[in-house]
């Protein structure tokens, strides 16, 4: 009956994503804020259309929440369901092959920026919920919260979580935002790496400079720049902070090779990325890497002439982003005073430095043997004849770390992309099939937890 109705539907919940992916809500850019609202909007209507009560867009500083629920018995569990609705900018533009804000259709696969992150994702809940409503199968309580800034930090998100308590008050959370082992062998994330996210400038002379007058005898800040980076690794690929890795654990033997024994071809992953050879801390493997170790990494770095042909000059200023993924243990404020103080320290008296934190997160793991996530367990295994695999993911999600702190819910992560879906770059992508079957297997979760 639910496989049934999601192929009859299928064109239309499909057509329905792609006018949410056609709205540019990049909430890093501030000449997208209207446009981030009507992505808002948009959410709410379709909260309503599905069957949702109160909806409502929840101000804040910031970009709206977006808020419904369907309390359907007082007295039975609550889920809330967690996503957001704003994306990252789709620079650069020129290595796209279709317009990042004009879904496309190729090989089975949406085409756009947001397919996966997370407007395909969230909006599997919200048809999953139609689809409840509509055979009158919803036996537990739903409340949705989506907002516009998770990537940007969610900086008004710990706020709004503080002042609405009751309204929020669940259960457990549920967020699809991760990805999946693969299409033939289910799994769900149980952790997530926090954050530490900064930004960097050195200044050398009080102008851009002629580099044959002056090259050779003035500081180059590019130059300068390039080697300070370069020192924050050492010839093993540790980072070189000191007091970086003070607080990470590190996990059993038994745990690594638990770790391990999730599918992976090393030869079609380095095949994939078009790269030879993978690279990364000594002594631990490409998941590892990946999903249980701290790292460091540059973001964007830039300085000088970048126009075309040649321009002769000393750059005044460089500049460069960097981020760091944290394990459990490692706090964000920490390790950015960490790196600021390191950062200081390591510059020649020949330039100037300033260094700036933008926004960081908490890593976070959740139990395994809750009744959420025996449910999410069990609706995988139900529609996709698999039990899932629980993994460590690499990326970060720093409000799952928050919701347990201020309303002491754990969180189900029940993520429906691939690694491979180009996310935060150019041609993001999220398989249809990846979104049908997310849809069906979000259903089964809600009847497992409300019916264990």
């Amino acid at each position: 009956m639910i496989r049934e109705y999601i192929q009859t539907h299928q064109d239309r919940f499909l057509s329905e994503l792609f006018e949410l992916l056609r709205i540019p809500s990049v909430s890093a850019d501030s000449r997208h804020k209207n446009d981030v609202r009507k992505a808002a909007e948009y959410v709410a209507n379709s909260l309503r259309e599905a069957g949702a009560d109160h909806v409502q867009l929840m101000e804040t500083k910031g970009h709206p929440i977006v808020f419904g629920e369907k309390i359907m018995d007082a007295s039975k569990p609550t889920v809330l369901v967690y996503g957001h609705y704003d994306v990252q900018p789709p620079d650069p533009l020129d290595l796209w092959h279709t317009p990042p804000f004009e879904p496309t259709v190729r090989d089975g696969k949406i085409y756009a920026r947001g397919a996966c992150d997370d407007k395909g994702q969230f909006y599997m809940h919200i048809k999953a919920f139609e689809i409840l409503m509509k055979h009158k199968l919803l036996s537990c309580n739903v409340k949705f919260m989506i907002e516009g800034e998770e990537e940007v930090g969610s900086d008004n998100l710990g706020t709004f979580v503080v002042a609405n308590k009751e309204k929020l008050k669940a259960d457990v959370i549920l967020i699809s935002d991760t990805s999946l082992i693969s299409l033939n062998q289910p799994s769900i994330t149980a952790g997530l790496r926090g954050l530490s996210y900064m930004e960097v400038e050195v200044t050398g002379p009080n102008r851009d400079l002629h580099s044959g007058v002056y090259g050779g005898a003035v500081a180059n800040p590019a130059n300068v720049l390039a080697k300070m980076i370069a020192s924050l690794h050492d010839e093993n690929g540790r980072v070189t902070i000191p007091g970086f890795y003070d607080k990470v654990a590190e996990l059993s033997g038994a745990d690594r090779e638990a770790l391990n024994k999730a599918p992976f071809d090393l030869t079609e992953y380095k095949k994939e990325l078009g790269i030879e050879e993978v690279q990364g801390e000594k002594g631990y493997t490409t998941l590892e890497r990946t999903g249980v170790r701290p790292t460091l990494d540059v973001n964007g770095i830039w300085g000088g002439y970048t126009g075309e042909g040649a321009k002769t000059v000393l750059p005044s200023k460089a500049s460069a982003k960097i981020s760091m993924r944290l394990v459990p243990h490692q706090r964000p404020d920490e390790i950015t005073q960490l790196f600021t103080k390191h950062f200081l320290s390591i510059a020649p008296k020949s330039v100037k430095v300033k260094v700036t934190a933008h926004h960081g997160g908490e890593p976070a793991v959740t139990p395994t043997d809750s009744k959420a996530f025996k449910a999410a367990s069990a609706a995988f295994k139900e529609v996709w004849g698999k039990e899932p695999i629980p993994t460590r993911d690499g990326g970060s999600i720093p409000i799952v770390a928050l919701f347990k702190k201020e309303l002491g819910l754990d969180t189900v992560l029940m993520g429906f992309g691939l690694d491979t879906d180009a996310l935060h770059s150019p041609n993001e992508h999220y398989g249809i099939k990846n979104f049908l079957i997310g849809i069906e297997t979000i259903v089964a979760f809600h009847k497992h937890f409300a019916n264990p």
